[in-house]
């Protein structure tokens, strides 16, 4: 049963590779955005174990501030109750005392060891954003050439209608006879029109001389 189990999961994880697979190879842009985001979630986890490193460091040196300040505490009553010769508060403050050197010893080598882990996920945690960083760019650079590419085809094929559709005109050259006919018609109208002034003011004359 257990056998069988595996097989499946292998199967199964098989045919989602698969899958991702095909999609990479339809839209390789659109598999990559998937990947750095991904990418993107773990460099945020990463950020959050750096707070929490942060914050454990800030705790320790916290505790070793205040296990110090109890040891001096306690070794001052220690010798208060020494000089007024009071015995089993001596010996309290003695032991309490210990106890908080102890602690305090314990705590500054914690604060050594939490400070140097820290350190080296700030700096593992930099490299990451700047590989992020660095792949991101590296997407916007191959999502320039994918558009140049694409750019370029498309006027391909505006430029080759012709010899893809089997056109007399392709689409540039319809818009410039399209553009000379309507600059012959523009002349033309002109034309007719000046003709027209012509001869208006021609007759305009005409009249005036035969009324003289």
């Amino acid at each position: 049963m257990a056998n069988l189990l595996t097989r499946i999961k292998h199967s199964i994880e098989a045919d989602f590779h698969n899958m991702l697979d095909q999609k990479e190879q339809k839209n390789p842009l659109s598999m990559l955005n998937h990947y750095l985001r991904q990418c993107e979630q773990e460099v945020e986890k990463a950020e959050k174990l750096v707070e929490r490193q942060s914050t454990l460091l800030d705790e320790f040196r916290r505790e070793l501030v205040k296990a110090r300040r109890n040891a001096e505490k306690r070794a001052g009553q220690a010798v208060l109750a020494s000089e007024a010769g009071e015995t089993d508060l001596y010996e309290f403050a003695k032991q309490e005392e210990v106890q908080y050197e102890e602690r305090a010893d314990r705590l500054s080598q914690l604060v050594d060891e939490a400070g140097l882990e820290l350190k080296r996920l700030e700096q593992k945690h930099e490299k990451m954003k700047h590989k992020l960083k660095d792949m991101s760019l590296k997407r916007m650079e191959l999502m320039g050439k994918e558009n140049i590419v694409r750019a370029h085809h498309k006027m391909d094929v505006i430029l080759e209608e012709s010899q893809v559709r089997n056109q007399p005109f392709n689409r540039f050259d319809e818009m410039e006879k399209y553009i000379e006919r309507l600059e012959k018609k523009v002349n033309r109208d002109y034309y007719v029109s000046s003709m027209d002034m012509k001869f208006h003011d021609l007759e305009k004359k005409t009249k005036k001389q035969d009324t003289h």
